[in-house]
């Protein structure tokens, strides 16, 4: 489909696609698509930053173009690579004297160009949704580069020469605040966090994303999840865990959600072992809020 002309036809293409954003992230991605801009979009682990960029490519037919940032990613990594492997074979192919100097430049071609995801995002320009995702693990150089990518959607290949975004592709960045962002590149972006939903909101997603299951149940375990995600854990459940939880619930036949029906799927929402001890201390209190 074409750009949106509102906000709300925006957020209800989204639903469409399984995504409910309220009206603060639905704003904040109608600037982003109107002003060709990236959106940074920080919040809790597990409550579906991830999912935007996913459902955005969905309803507009872009290709989802993802580079998942870790400790340690390099240029050459989110950029391009050369095939050596295939260099190696063409080089064997061809005979000393065939070797010239034409035939060198000709292995660092297009031909013999690895693809990665900044690279095929510049070329896919507005056919696609770059989803840069959690780039707070990546290091302080790796962000520096990426200000000038944001900032030009261009790159240049010393053998090919620059490639340019005709119109950019649509860049969504996610954080989990591991660490703090700098601030030029939080300027090179349009902003929202996104937090835990009410209780309403989150059996509503659940409704969507899960359809086939009762009301009753899905609001049974969002209580649930809500008197977990107040206990001091680790790591608390996100929205996603949420939907497992029911999910496995659904699976096993479960229409309630008592003490035994806790224990036995807990592993859905709580995933470290200090946790585990520490809500298996409480299971009836949690299924029934006691």
């Amino acid at each position: 489909m074409d750009r949106p002309e509102t906000v709300a036809e925006l957020t209800q293409v989204l639903r469409r696609a399984g995504y409910l954003a309220d009206r603060g992230l639905a704003t904040a991605l109608f600037v982003a698509l109107s002003l060709d801009r990236p959106i940074l979009i920080e919040g809790e682990v597990g409550v579906g930053k991830t999912e935007v960029a996913k459902a955005l490519a969905e309803v507009f037919g872009r290709r989802l173009i993802r580079l998942q940032c870790y400790e340690g990613i390099d240029t050459n990594q989110a950029l391009y690579e050369w095939d050596y492997a295939r260099q190696m074979l063409q080089i064997r192919a061809l005979s000393q004297r065939q070797l010239d100097d034409e035939a060198v430049d000709k292995l660092f071609g297009p031909k013999f160009l690895l693809e990665r995801p900044l690279l095929e995002a510049v070329r896919a320009g507005d056919q696609a949704v770059l989803l840069i995702d959690e780039v707070d693990r990546a290091d302080d150089e790796f962000e520096a580069f990426l200000l000038e990518i944001l900032s030009e959607f261009q790159i240049t290949i010393p053998e090919v020469g620059t490639i340019r975004a005709e119109t950019p592709p649509l860049v969504v960045l996610t954080s989990n605040r591991t660490r703090d962002l700098h601030d030029a590149l939080k300027r090179r972006c349009l902003y929202h966090w996104v937090g835990y939903p009410s209780a309403e909101r989150e059996v509503e997603i659940i409704l969507v994303r899960a359809p086939g299951v009762s009301e009753m149940l899905a609001r049974k375990v969002v209580a649930a999840v809500n008197r977990l995600r107040a206990l001091d854990l680790a790591k608390p459940p996100g929205v996603a865990e949420t939907i497992d939880w029911v999910r496995m619930l659904e699976v096993l036949g479960e229409t309630d959600l008592d003490a035994r029906a806790v224990e036995d799927t807990i592993g859905a929402v709580v995933k470290e072992r200090d946790d585990l001890e520490l809500v298996r201390g409480n299971l009836e209190g949690i299924a029934t809020g006691v």
